[in-house]
């Protein structure tokens, strides 16, 4: 039996020791304690880990967190938003995000060019630029390879970009797959049309990216989820593992509610109903802002395999 112990600050705090801490508070503090214990245990035990994250946390600073950890080995398969990919983008070619506010009047930023995500801005110009980027790098994949799957044409687009924070670069030198089911939902998707328009032996195959990610591992294999945010990408992580017998571990951080029914509210517990985790799997569900459990969460883990020498 554990017990709660009262949080003292000492001087030089770490960040293994503070989450030390977190877990002896209770509530999601103790939860984040167990999400750090589970990515060290993921590794250790040699699981496949399926990543799943939306394009909101491409938007903020955790991409090049993101992309470091790519280039770790934390994690094999990645499954995201059509936004990540266009705002990776956008950061390799050395556009930066204004600060702003949650309280900023819309209406003002909306005649200055400017669209806020949360309190984060992205400018119209920055957009303009981005069309251009796709179409340029669309046509350097054209002049190549003229049909593969949407994970194939993110690799030769990562290959292309140079950047060492960038995810899509990382994935591609690592021989990390990166999916987008929905890649059509976004500007990149948009100028995916038009690029066909214009080309019409242009092919980029969905379907048979679908194949790819759903036999992307085996019944035998251990299996590891980690799911930041929910939606398309969530959900395709865990029917991958749902299709092949279901994941070992799993951990879901999210700001959602289980009280809607939706996915991206869903709890590891509600997976199991599902056959997407088994039964005696290791899982746990964080509820707060990713930007905040999930650095804190990773960095301690990443202490503890260092210190561990399994990185």
């Amino acid at each position: 039996m554990d017990y709660t112990k009262d949080f003292l600050w000492k001087e030089n705090l770490t960040v293994s020791e503070l989450l030390e801490g977190y877990g002896k508070i209770g509530f999601q503090s103790y939860e984040l304690k167990r999400a750090s214990d589970l990515l060290v245990k993921m590794k250790k035990e040699g699981a496949k880990v399926y990543f799943s994250f939306t394009s909101n946390m491409v938007t903020s600073g955790l991409r090049g967190f993101f992309a470091q950890l790519i280039e770790k080995k934390m994690c094999d398969v990645i499954v995201t938003t059509v936004g990540s990919i266009e705002e990776d983008i956008m950061k390799a070619d050395g556009d930066k995000f204004i600060l702003g506010s949650f309280s900023s009047n819309d209406e003002e930023l909306y005649e200055r060019g400017e669209n806020r995500v949360g309190n984060i801005l992205i400018t119209n110009d920055q957009y303009q630029k981005l069309e251009a980027k796709i179409k340029n790098l669309l046509l350097e994949v054209y002049k190549e390879k003229k049909s593969l799957t949407i994970s194939e044409l993110l690799r030769e687009i990562g290959l292309k970009l140079n950047d060492p924070s960038s995810i899509l670069y990382q994935a591609a030198i690592n021989n990390v797959p990166v999916f987008c089911p929905a890649i059509t939902d976004g500007s990149f998707g948009f100028h995916l049309y038009l690029f066909k328009e214009e080309h019409k032996d242009f092919n980029v195959d969905i379907i048979n990216d679908f194949r790819n990610i759903i036999f992307s591992t085996s019944h035998d294999e251990k299996k590891g989820i980690v799911a930041l945010g929910g939606g398309v990408s969530k959900h395709h992580i865990i029917l991958t593992t749902l299709i092949n017998g279901g994941a070992d571990y799993a951990l879901y951080m999210t700001t959602a509610s289980p009280r809607s029914g939706s996915l991206s509210g869903a709890t590891t517990d509600e997976a199991k109903s599902w056959g997407k985790i088994k039964d005696n799997s290791d899982a746990v569900t964080v509820i707060g802002d990713v930007t905040i459990t999930f650095p804190i969460a990773m960095v301690s883990a990443l202490d503890t395999l260092k210190k561990e020498g399994v990185l």
